[in-house]
């Protein structure tokens, strides 16, 4: 276990009032077999904060990458199959806390978190077919959690990556072409307008703590934001 994290409950001062705009973040595929994971989930459902959780694609989406290249289908088959891949990584998440609830609509979303409850979104109704979200590998699950910052008027964005992140504050092109998020993410949070971060997976309560005290956690995602408010 990494000395930054102890695993222990975040320190946060109070409730998130009821109704109030929530965080967004977005778990990676990459902490599918890690114990990183069960971290953030335990401590997700313990911290009082109005957090949803974008479910990264993780093995499951790998699985259709590797089902295309042997059979050749279009990417909007592709698109339609890696949406219900992060469906099965955020299932495997509410199995492992149960305290998560699960969402696919706005409506269902803020019923969880207006219960107290942090909630797990499964995309594919609110993602599939949307004329407004491009079907093709550049778009994955780090853009989808962007659109729905956007969608939800969200404080923020944190991706939760295993892969080494710069020591500055990046752009999101400069993240791309490091391998660290996908090539469509600068788009959709310009769009979004909402700041976005990446952190260590192993940072999990010094994150947790940093949402609480309304500061952003981790690197930052250059530009298209208006900071955390």
């Amino acid at each position: 276990m990494n000395q930054h994290d102890s695993g222990a409950r975040p320190r946060v001062d109070g409730r998130t009032e009821a109704g109030s705009r929530p965080w967004i973040v977005k778990i990676g595929g990459s902490l599918a077999c890690s114990e990183n994971l069960k971290r953030w989930l335990h401590a997700v459902a313990a911290v009082d904060l109005r957090i949803v959780i974008v479910p990264g694609g993780g093995p499951f989406a790998e699985q259709v990458r590797n089902a295309q290249k042997v059979w050749g289908f279009d990417d909007r088959a592709a698109h339609a199959m890696a949406l219900l891949a992060m469906e099965q990584y955020g299932r495997l998440m509410q199995a492992l806390e149960p305290k998560l609830a699960l969402g696919a609509t706005v409506a269902e979303l803020e019923r969880a978190l207006d219960t107290s409850r942090p909630a797990v979104w499964l995309p594919q109704a609110m993602v599939l077919g949307n004329p407004g979200i491009e079907e093709s590998w550049e778009v994955t699950s780090d853009s989808l959690a962007a659109w729905l910052a956007g969608t939800l008027r969200a404080r923020g964005l944190v991706l939760v990556k295993s892969a080494e992140l710069p020591t500055v504050d990046s752009s999101a092109d400069e993240l791309c072409r490091a391998g660290i998020v996908d090539a469509a993410l600068g788009r959709f949070l310009g769009q979004a307008e909402v700041d976005a971060w990446c952190v260590r997976a192993d940072r999990c309560a010094e994150t947790l703590n940093s949402l609480g005290a309304r500061r952003g956690p981790g690197i930052a995602v250059v530009g298209g934001g208006r900071g955390p408010s």
